[in-house]
């Protein structure tokens, strides 16, 4: 653990710290683009202590959708992307295998892939239903908590604007695909693959991970069903070692809510969030663990080839990066 370093010779702490960094300055940028984006939409006669409430309402507006969608789609872009580019690129090299982008896999993995994250959501939902009853008992917590669901309600609202099939389409496109594949970049790519190899402990990488894409969610409610949700994306991502399953997986389970939206606002003028997370019967959640075990078992059984040749391609990249060491150093 203490002797990891990258094929470029950044210890552990090193490459975390790059990390931090980059998503740091990524932060900033996405902070200064959607400031740009938010005070070109409003007077330059108001205020500066009320301009950013004025933005955010400026924003909201339908006619502004635009903005906003271009607003999301740059700030996930500075925030997770980019960052995780400039991150392989330093710490390792230019080769996408580095943060598990293979060509090996194929639509059944793909399929299993996804009907396991639909079923972990099934799973999950007692959770979300336990952790507001929890809240409840918290007044000031919970009205927190519930202000943070209402902002994300409203913002999802708003930037969905679905109205039509092309808006549906340009939906999917910035609320499900480019945040499954940025986030899966930016929590599988490097941050798990950077814990997994550096403390040779991939459940606790799996769990430190799952942790840290639930909260910048921001969701209090749905904090601990997330976490659940992360750590199947993260073990999926563990025994494939083929990112791409997990960025198709996770872009087809946002696409079903994003449809579920537009399927909800072209029937009634105001469309309910909440009706998203409707309960499932009792007898399918608790139908969905052992189906959600048994469904880990055949992906384990497909994936298990594949994962066995892109890990003999890591090594042969290792010893490519890494002429000082030699196979049994990175087997160790």
């Amino acid at each position: 653990m203490l002797n990891y370093k990258s094929a470029r010779g950044y210890t552990g702490w090193g490459q975390l710290a790059i990390l931090c960094s980059f998503v740091g300055a990524g932060l900033i940028l996405t902070a200064i683009v959607q400031l740009i984006i938010g005070s070109s939409l409003i007077s330059s006669d108001i205020p500066l202590t009320q301009s950013g409430p004025a933005m955010m309402k400026a924003l909201f507006k339908p006619e502004n959708i635009m903005y906003l969608q271009l607003s999301q789609v740059l700030g996930t872009f500075f925030l997770m992307f980019l960052p995780v580019f400039f991150y392989v690129l330093l710490c390792h090299g230019k080769s996408p295998l580095w943060i598990g982008f293979s060509r090996r896999l194929n639509l059944a993995q793909v399929l299993l892939g996804f009907c396991i994250i639909f079923c972990a959501n099934i799973a999950a939902n007692p959770l979300a239903d336990l952790s507001k009853y929890l809240f409840a008992f918290f007044p000031h917590l919970n009205k927190w908590a519930q202000s943070l669901e209402d902002d994300y309600s409203s913002m999802v609202m708003a930037m969905s604007g679905l109205k039509s099939y092309s808006a549906l389409i340009i939906a999917i496109i910035i609320m499900a695909f480019f945040p499954a594949m940025f986030e899966e970049m930016l929590f599988r790519g490097a941050i798990q693959n950077l814990l997994v190899r550096w403390w040779k402990k991939p459940v606790l990488a799996v769990i430190v991970t799952s942790l840290l894409f639930s909260l910048i969610h921001g969701s209090a409610y749905l904090f601990v069903s997330r976490a659940i949700l992360g750590f199947v994306l993260g073990w999926m991502y563990y025994r494939s070692k083929n990112l791409w399953i997990n960025i198709i997986a996770h872009f087809l389970n946002n696409a079903v809510a994003v449809i579920q939206l537009f399927l909800m606002a072209r029937s009634t003028a105001k469309p309910d969030m909440a009706k998203l997370d409707d309960r499932m019967p009792m007898w399918l959640e608790l139908a969905s663990i052992p189906i959600l075990y048994g469904l880990f078992v055949a992906f384990e059984k497909l994936s298990a080839q594949k994962r066995a040749t892109i890990e003999l391609e890591e090594q042969k990249l290792w010893i490519k990066s890494t002429p000082q060491y030699n196979l049994a150093d990175i087997q160790n």
